[in-house]
């Protein structure tokens, strides 16, 4: 082979290794491009979320305490305690972390679910026990009453029900506290307060109403749920410290 014929050879190999290269450099921009953007995107993404964290924690009410320890789901009952004998309302007041939260109890109209609720709270059921449940589209609910803190504690005893509204719109106005349950004739230590109106199956025992701090559970609304939802943990936590009975 000529040494012309050579030399064409050699530069005509070189000039495909240049192409390859090129080719190989630019497919590595490209992929480098999409990375960069991937992980852009993926940072952009999560300070959204640290700074949704961040503005709720800073958003914190400025009456709350921190929560402390709450109690263990240890107090039992072998029974459900006797139904109340009174006729005048009694008064509940739930001390919390973010303030007093006072409710009207309505023994009349439901004795047993007020006897119960005397009994647990001069029993001291309900200190150091936090609102677990959090509700802020279609129902309007602030659930507390579970020592076990996640929706399935209880005293080990089971209640009737009473005092049901109709089913009709807003059957359960803002200020009312019911009874959460698992069904028919199965309350026992869990409650809600409302604080907007809401429209929900007549199921729910009516034993109060709120009469001081309505205001105080529709600002711990105002801030959501951990994490975000509708239906959760409340972002600012709230614990019933201590809790004592009027009749």
């Amino acid at each position: 082979m000529s040494q012309r014929r050579k030399a064409a050879q050699a530069e005509a190999l070189r000039s495909k290794r240049r192409r390859t290269l090129v080719g190989a450099f630019a497919a590595l921009a490209v992929l480098g491009l999409f990375a960069g953007l991937t992980v852009y995107n993926n940072l952009d993404s999560q300070p959204a979320e640290d700074k949704t964290e961040d503005s709720q924690s800073e958003q914190l009410l400025a009456e709350c305490e921190p929560v402390g320890a709450a109690r263990a789901d240890d107090i039992k009952y072998e029974a459900a305690p006797a139904p109340s004998q009174s006729i005048a309302p009694g008064v509940l007041t739930l001390e919390t972390n973010c303030g007093p939260i006072v409710l009207e109890t309505d023994p009349a109209a439901a004795p047993a679910t007020v006897g119960a609720f005397e009994t647990l709270t001069n029993d001291g059921y309900f200190n150091s026990t936090n609102c677990h449940r959090l509700t802020t589209s279609g129902i309007f609910v602030l659930q507390c009453g579970d020592p076990a803190g996640n929706g399935t504690g209880g005293p080990g005893f089971a209640l009737p029900d009473e005092n049901l509204p109709e089913a009709a719109e807003n059957n359960y106005p803002a200020g009312t506290v019911a009874m959460a349950n698992a069904g028919a004739g199965t309350g026992g230590s869990q409650f809600f307060i409302v604080y907007q109106d809401t429209t929900l199956g007549p199921n729910y025992t009516i034993f109060g109403r709120v009469i001081q701090g309505l205001d105080l559970v529709q600002k711990i609304a105002d801030l959501g749920v951990q994490g975000g939802g509708q239906d959760g943990t409340p972002a600012q936590p709230v614990m019933i410290v201590n809790a004592t009975y009027e009749p």
